[in-house]
């Protein structure tokens, strides 16, 4: 089993999406407010490479993942997959790609059909857009999807409820390559496994874009997950795109003030190095998306906030080599 791309170029593409979803008021002949879900974000994936999308819940983050995948149709922006604009397309048309785009959900039990054995899961996810298999070629590959997870071939017979939170994501894993994906988006893959889990998995997946040359969108709210398996991250916040950064860039020269109060809360193992470390507390909670603070987003909690922070929102600008920030007043760097 192969679906090696040519790594480098660019297989996913988003401009300018946005994502409002309407709330009724219940008052007649007033208008109706919306959720800015999603507020006007732009990034792309080159092939065979892994974007990391984190941020606090409800910042977005999965909304996204379900305007790329078109389980929503976004209210406004583009995203273009392999150089095709699949943002307004028919579902018709659209079904094409439908098997090369894949998502892993973030609760593998509640992604799974109890009632379906192993075998009947991933048979089902083979023939989808009426492929045509012989029922020996159907066992043959069943047997190959679950070696190529790390699951014993014998486990075909058993349900859902009879398998550990790893075996049942490395099982949904395996589904989502039943159908050989170039793009697969992880919702929150691991945050539902133990930490032991999580690591064997990101490997997993780490052994999968080298041997298959996949491409991933990594949604999650764990900095220190996401930078074993990102090459790009990109933080939101509140629907907003608030800072873009290689990986490892990301946790040595942070510029935007929320990544750095994000990266403050991440643990460290080290005495002596979380002994003297300065944490930046973040004051208030984070305001509505009903009624989202004008200018930056960020600016009702930001101590680095002056009046243009409060008027205009701050656009993605280029602080050099390939870092960019949404801020006003960036610390450092731009």
């Amino acid at each position: 089993m192969s679906n090696m791309i040519n790594a480098g170029v660019s297989l996913l593409e988003v401009k300018g999406l946005k994502m409002y979803f309407p709330v009724r008021k219940g008052v007649p002949g007033k208008s109706e407010a919306c959720v800015k879900a999603v507020d006007g974000i732009s990034f792309n994936i080159p092939a065979g490479e892994t974007f990391g999308l984190v941020g606090e819940s409800g910042c977005g983050k999965t909304t996204v993942g379900k305007c790329v995948l078109r389980i929503i149709r976004p209210t406004d922006g583009t995203v273009l997959y392999n150089g095709t604009d699949i943002t307004g397309m028919s579902d018709r048309r659209f079904s094409k790609f439908r098997r090369d785009l894949q998502l892993i959900f973030q609760d593998p039990y509640g992604s799974l059909d109890p009632r379906q054995s192993v075998s009947s899961i991933l048979r089902e996810a083979l023939v989808s857009g009426n492929k045509k298999f012989s029922s020996v070629e159907i066992k043959e590959r069943i047997a190959e999807l679950l070696a190529l997870v790390g699951l014993d071939p014998d486990i075909g017979g058993r349900f859902p409820h009879e398998m550990s939170g790893g075996q049942r994501q490395r099982l949904g894993i395996a589904r989502a390559l039943a159908c050989e994906p170039k793009l697969i988006v992880c919702d929150e893959p691991v945050s539902a496994l133990d930490v032991s889990i999580q690591a064997q998995i990101i490997n997993l997946f780490k052994e999968l874009q080298k041997k298959l040359g996949l491409t991933y969108l990594f949604i999650a709210h764990d900095l220190a997950v996401v930078r074993h398996i990102a090459d790009k991250i990109g933080v939101m916040y509140l629907g907003h795109l608030v800072e873009m950064i290689d990986s490892e860039e990301l946790f040595t020269n942070p510029v935007h003030p929320y990544t750095r109060a994000l990266l403050s809360a991440v643990p460290i193992t080290s005495y002596d190095v979380e002994r003297v470390r300065q944490r930046e507390v973040l004051q208030g909670e984070v305001p509505s998306p009903i009624n989202a603070p004008s200018g930056c987003p960020f600016h009702p909690r930001c101590k680095y906030a002056t009046g243009v922070c409060s008027e205009a929102v701050p656009e993605l600008c280029d602080c050099g080599g390939g870092h960019f920030a949404a801020c006003h007043h960036p610390l450092a760097g731009c």
